[in-house]
């Protein structure tokens, strides 16, 4: 089984069709979980969640009386506590749920505290095992990630994408790029960025011996805006 996740980032960060992939989600019996204040952003868009998780500080009252009343598995969490919301979701939806592939949506904009555990959280070494079925998705970003093997990359709608090393990595390669990279070996974080994938070809390959790596595809909103 999948799962589709809603955080409580900005509206403004989501895909312009946020809601419709949501319904394609919950028309092939994906679970839809929402984080914090993204459990009534569920409720908002017209879906109920089939579970929720955090503590809840960003909802009112009545807000949180909502969503209680709506959701059948509530996992609460307190404030003061070790790891966050986002992470707790990761553990109880991979051990607890057994999820095969999990997409998040609203991990990013806004506090940029918030958006670095929800790309990172990964790293958290209890969590690392479960790399390969997370996905991040936002307006102008698709996020995934890729521990030692080899793997075709599939074009999609997206002008570029770029490999970040997440840990010491060894014979990082990409093969049938534009920019294809040479086995590469290094410890500490670096990023290969704006590559594209040819015009005649569908995919390349993407592999490495050791290590983690995040794959971000992504493209330009507006090409030409000045910084």
């Amino acid at each position: 089984m999948d799962a589709a996740v809603l955080l409580g980032g900005p509206k403004e960060e989501w895909p312009a069709d946020l809601k419709e992939q949501l319904k394609q989600a919950q028309a092939k019996g994906d679970l839809l979980i929402g984080v914090d204040r993204g459990a009534l952003l569920l409720l908002e868009l017209g879906f109920k969640p089939d579970l929720a998780i955090g503590d809840f500080d960003s909802l009112k009252a009545d807000e949180l009386v909502w969503v209680e009343g709506m959701v059948a598995d509530i996992r609460h969490s307190v404030p003061k506590k070790d790891w966050t919301d986002s992470e707790l979701m990761l553990r109880i939806a991979f051990g607890d749920y057994k999820i095969d592939q999990l997409k998040v949506y609203g991990a990013t904009g806004g506090r940029l505290d918030h958006a670095a555990i929800n790309a990172f959280g990964i790293l958290n070494p209890d969590l690392r095992k479960y790399a390969n079925r997370l996905t991040l998705i936002d307006k102008q970003n698709l996020i995934f990630y890729r521990q030692a093997g080899s793997y075709e990359m599939k074009k999609q709608d997206y002008s570029y994408f770029g490999v970040t090393c997440l840990l010491p990595v060894e014979d990082l390669t990409i093969e049938g790029a534009l920019y294809d990279l040479a086995p590469y070996s290094g410890d500490y974080l670096r990023s290969f960025t704006s590559n594209e994938f040819l015009p005649d070809k569908d995919s390349c390959r993407l592999s490495l011996k050791k290590g983690l790596v995040a794959v971000v595809y992504s493209k330009d909103l507006d090409r030409y805006q000045m910084a």
